[in-house]
């Protein structure tokens, strides 16, 4: 029996994730902010009696590096090995937002915690031959997109090049983590197009209707949205990885991308101390 992590597990893409694995048979790990959405996701696959047996809730908010900490110990203490860890967590914000923590919430979340799953569960996935990661960091952000001397955006947010800034960062993560792990498949992937979901985030009216209308006329069902990312995590293929749905894309590659991964590793090594 696998073990699958998936963060952001009781809506959207990673719902539809959770519910797959769950009826494929696998231990399924959900972490979100709801367990009265993880009581409802339970419902959706009822039918086998042995899915709720098979499925673990932790809650957290990934916003928060004490809750995304929290959560990487619990899965240390608890676990042997972790075959498949998708990176779904999603809050999207259109303004520069400060938590109780002091941090900006956009970086903390969309990077931050994943550098904190990534690095801190290595382990657990070198105990398995073919572990893979998906990262639901759309691909494609330019190689120059990070301002390593102002990486909560103190200076000036914007939504765009906070996103393009989350982007590249994971990208870069997939380099750290490949380097320390040859045998891992490390992806970046975003849908094909729009996928029906709640949207959650504090956004705009405009951005909210706009969403919700396109997303009914043009969008997928998350049931579908993710099956190439249950292709990949079926048949993982070591190294780096970015897709758009089903389609294969090329990296974005730098001369220095080494250097800045391990700059961008640096840098955030001293922040969270």
């Amino acid at each position: 029996m696998r073990t699958i992590v998936i963060t952001g597990g009781t809506d959207g893409m990673g719902a539809a994730l959770a519910r797959h694995f769950l009826r494929a048979g696998d231990h399924v790990v959900v972490i979100g902010r709801s367990r009265a959405k993880f009581d409802a996701l339970l419902t959706t696959v009822a039918g086998d009696d042995q899915s709720a047996a098979r499925a673990e809730f932790l809650a957290a908010d990934l916003s928060s590096v004490t809750d995304s900490r929290r959560v990487v110990e619990h899965l240390r203490a608890n676990h042997e090995r972790i075959d498949a860890l998708a990176l779904a967590a999603s809050f999207i914000r259109q303004r520069r937002h400060i938590t109780a923590e002091g941090r900006e919430a956009s970086w903390v979340l969309f990077f931050v915690s994943k550098y904190l799953f990534v690095t801190g569960l290595a382990a657990l996935l070198r105990a398995v031959e073919r572990p893979v990661i998906v990262n639901t960091a759309v691909p494609g952000a330019r190689a120059d997109a990070i301002d390593f001397d102002d990486l909560e955006m103190r200076g000036g947010f914007t939504f765009a090049r906070s996103n393009a800034q989350q982007r590249r960062a994971n990208e870069l993560l997939g380099i750290l983590a490949t380097n320390e792990n040859p045998d891992l498949a490390y992806v970046t992937w975003g849908p094909a197009r729009l996928v029906r979901t709640s949207f959650a985030g504090e956004v705009g009216t405009g951005m909210k209707v706009a969403a919700a209308v396109l997303g009914t006329l043009l969008g997928q069902h998350p049931d579908t949205a993710v099956r190439p990312i249950i292709d990949i995590i079926d048949a993982p293929a070591s190294g780096r990885a970015a897709y758009r749905g089903a389609k294969k894309l090329t990296l974005t590659v730098s001369d220095h991308d080494d250097e800045d991964a391990a700059r961008l590793a640096t840098a955030v090594e001293d922040e969270l101390c």
